[in-house]
């Protein structure tokens, strides 16, 4: 398995505790901001590889959770408009790749619980107290 497919199947297997909520009857909502264009081909990857972990976990994808992308492109002002957007849809989660769209997001809520990856040093970008104890709503993968 490659790298990027084991972060990313990682990072659903970390969205929240699973078993025996796919059998509830309430949808589900998972927010994505990303920097890469939808298609990226690396993005394509992550988000496949996002999609089928959750798939195996019983979540399908306007069934029982519904996933809302943003893509950023790695521009500050587009992250933070997204990051308002997914924010006020109430979503139970939101998955965030980079910097730009962690910050973003961090800036936007301390509530919903935030999923980063392909963050550089999440200590010292103020996004997590420390990487054995997160703190706060944000966590993932550097």
């Amino acid at each position: 398995m490659r790298r990027r497919e084991f972060i990313a199947g990682a990072g659903a297997a970390a969205l929240w505790p699973l078993e025996g909520r796919a059998q509830q009857n309430r949808t589900r909502r998972i927010g994505v901001l990303t920097n890469l264009a939808e298609s990226d081909p690396e993005e394509r990857r992550r988000m496949a590889a996002l999609v089928q972990t959750l798939q195996k976990l019983g979540w399908r994808d306007g069934d029982n959770v519904r996933i809302d992308y943003r893509v950023a492109l790695g521009k500050a002002d587009n992250a933070r408009r997204y990051a308002v957007e997914l924010v006020a849809l109430a979503p139970d989660v939101i998955v965030a790749s980079g910097n730009v769209s962690t910050g973003a997001l961090f800036e936007v809520t301390k509530t919903v619980p935030i999923v980063f990856a392909h963050v550089a040093d999440p200590v010292a970008a103020g996004f997590v107290d420390s990487l054995k104890r997160p703190g706060g709503n944000v966590t993932g993968f550097s």
